[in-house]
């Protein structure tokens, strides 16, 4: 149907009363009748709330009673004496032989694991190879203290089964070599006992994360083994590497159970130096400890920070 022509009369428009207006219904939304208080989300809170109060009582609430008495005399008054005492040479050199028995577990354990991990992933060896070695690492690594002191000394000590066997079947004289369990490098080769399985358990998953995608890429470009490993792998597994080998650092570094049984008081590391002042045998200074416990918190709390900053980097070739 054709429009109409327009009849050039003007517009109007007539207002109409309120009353003959037809008004529509607008609905208020309901008052939200969701609880105040999500009953979910408080049982996942109670969850962890044996590990907040574990924390607090164990980590949190020792760590700042101890970094405040670090400041403290032994009468309660505020002085720095405690932290210059830190930098006397008995101290520094316990602080020294520390580092360095932690140093080379860490790298000992680092290298072994790495290639025992790379073995069980990329090696092409069968999943019940795998499965044994992970099942040992998550046991071994575990193991420390007195009962990894008694089972060293039971076998490398001087009347220890190796030792025995060596010098009875092939004339072989351990200890005449110069030789010593109860020295820097037997104390090293006692803590690379569970400082090897922590090595495998945590850069096994890292060795899991390579793709296949990778090497065929590699090799499709003409890339050798070499090559690849070289401009691909090991840049990738970089992070994961140093990372690791901070937290093996770290993990040496504060171990005392299996160092003051393996060796007492014959090896001057720090953790045992602490235990004498905090115990009180000859040199009875509380405070003087707390001070000694603080050094080793900054040094072990450094290493674990630039671990976890390199775990994030690490993880985003996981993604």
């Amino acid at each position: 149907m054709p429009p109409r022509p327009y009849s050039g009369e003007a517009f109007s428009f007539t207002p109409r009363p309120p009353d003959e207006l037809c008004m529509s219904t607008v609905s208020t939304p309901l008052a939200s009748t969701a609880p105040l208080i999500n009953k979910d989300r408080v049982i996942d809170w109670l969850g962890i709330l044996p590990f907040v109060i574990f924390a607090l009582l164990f980590l949190i609430i020792p760590t700042l009673y101890l970094v405040v008495g670090a400041f403290l005399t032994p009468e309660g008054e505020f002085t720095f004496k405690n932290i210059g005492d830190l930098f006397t040479p008995s101290i520094m050199s316990a602080y020294w032989i520390s580092i360095r028995v932690s140093v080379a577990s860490a790298l000992g354990g680092a290298l072994i694991g790495f290639f025992l991990a790379w073995a069980v992933v990329l090696g092409g060896l069968p999943s019940s190879v795998r499965s044994t070695l992970l099942t040992f690492s998550g046991v071994a690594s575990n193991f420390a203290g007195v009962p990894l002191a008694f089972s060293f000394l039971a076998t490398l000590g001087r009347t220890g089964l190796v030792t025995i066997f060596l010098r009875d079947w092939f004339g072989f004289n351990l200890y005449g070599t110069g030789f010593n369990l109860l020295s820097f490098f037997g104390l090293t080769i006692t803590y690379m006992y569970f400082q090897i399985p922590l090595m495998v358990l945590i850069l096994t998953p890292a060795l899991d994360g390579m793709k296949k995608e990778w090497r065929e890429a590699a090799e499709i470009l003409g890339a050798t083994n070499r090559q690849y490993w070289t401009m691909v792998a090991l840049p990738i597994l970089w992070p994961s590497l140093l990372g690791t080998t901070l937290l093996l650092f770290a993990n040496a570094f504060g171990a005392i159970a299996t160092a003051y049984a393996l060796t007492g008081s014959s090896l001057n590391i720090v953790p045992i130096l602490l235990y004498a002042q905090i115990r009180g045998d000859v040199l009875h200074n509380p405070n003087l400890g707390y001070a000694i416990a603080l050094g080793m918190i900054v040094i072990t709390g450094v290493s674990n920070v630039l671990y976890l900053m390199l775990r994030m980097r690490a993880e985003r070739w996981q993604k």
